[in-house]
C-alpha cells in the first residue's frame, strides 16, 4: 500500500477537474519516469495515453474522483458493476469518479497499464460519508497502541525484530510527499503515518527466516493486525480523498 496509483490519480485528476492545478504539472506528477497505458476508454479501441484519461474525464464532466481500497467482505465505494468489482478487488484500488472508474495494473517498475471501466447504467451509489482527518488519525492512534500491545505480547519482536523500532517513531511527523500544494497537513501527516504503518504491517505479516511460527501464533498474530489494518486502509483513503472546502 506504500505506492498507491490510483490515489495519485484521483487527487491530481480532481485538482485538475476542480481548476487547482494545471494539466501539465499533473501530466508530469502522474507519469514521473513510468509509461503509462490506459484500455477500455469510451471511444477509443486500444491503449491510449494517460493524458488521454484526464481528457475524457473532463469530457464526461466528472468533477472528482475518490480513491477506493477494496478488500474481500468490504467493497463499499466501488459501483456495482462486476468487471469493475473483480478488477478492484484484484489490484486493491480504483479510482472512482460518477461516469467513469480507472484501476491501474504495475507491469514492472517502469510501466503502467489503467483499465478504464465506464459506470453510465450502474446504479447509483449512496453519497460516501467523508472521513473527518482528525477522527481518523485518532482511530489509527489507537490502533496502533492495541496492536502494538498484543504484538508485544504474542514476542513479534522475535519473529522480526524490524517491526518494535518501527512502532515507537511513529510519534515523529512524517508529511507524505508528491501530493497537491494547497492539500491539507493533517492529511499529509495522516497519509505518512499510514504508508509507515503499511511496512509495519508487511513486516509484521512476513515470518522471519528461521522463526518457528506455529499456526496458532500465525492466526494471533493475524487477529492483532487486522483492525491496524483496516484504520491504515481509511486513513489513507480519507487522505488522499480530502479536496479544499468552498
Amino acid at each position: 500500500m506504500h505506492d498507491i496509483a490510483a490515489g495519485r490519480f484521483a487527487v491530481w485528476a480532481t485538482a485538475w477537474l476542480t481548476g487547482r492545478s494545471s494539466y501539465d504539472e499533473v501530466l508530469d506528477v502522474l507519469l514521473g519516469e513510468t509509461a503509462h497505458r490506459v484500455v477500455g476508454l469510451p471511444g477509443t479501441d486500444e491503449a491510449v495515453p494517460l493524458g488521454w484519461a484526464l481528457s475524457s474525464l473532463r469530457g464526461l464532466g466528472e468533477q472528482r474522483l475518490r480513491l477506493v481500497l477494496p478488500v474481500p467482505g468490504d467493497t463499499r465505494g466501488l459501483p456495482a458493476v462486476p468487471e469493475l468489482v473483480a478488477l478492484g478487488l484484484e489490484a486493491g484500488q480504483a479510482a472512482v469518479g460518477t461516469r467513469l472508474a480507472l484501476v491501474p495494473e504495475a507491469l514492472g517498475p517502469e510501466a503502467v497499464s489503467w483499465t478504464a471501466v465506464s459506470l453510465d447504467g450502474a446504479p447509483p451509489l449512496a453519497p460516501p460519508v467523508e472521513g473527518n482527518l482528525r477522527a481518523v488519525s485518532g482511530a489509527l492512534d489507537l490502533a496502533v497502541g492495541d496492536s502494538a500491545r498484543t504484538l508485544a505480547a504474542l514476542d513479534l519482536a522475535r519473529w522480526n525484530p524490524e517491526v518494535p523500532g518501527l512502532l515507537a517513531g511513529l510519534a515523529r511527523t512524517v508529511h507524505a510527499p508528491g501530493l497537491p500544494a494547497d492539500h491539507d497537513p493533517v492529511a499529509l501527516s495522516v497519509l505518512g503515518r499510514a504508508q509507515r504503518l503499511s511496512q509495519v504491517l508487511d513486516l509484521a505479516m512476513a515470518d522471519a527466516p528461521g522463526a518457528a511460527v506455529t499456526h496458532a501464533q500465525a492466526a494471533a498474530r493475524d487477529e492483532a493486525l487486522r483492525p491496524l489494518a483496516t484504520a491504515v486502509r481509511e486513513a489513507t483513503v480519507a487522505a488522499y480523498n480530502w479536496i479544499p472546502r468552498g
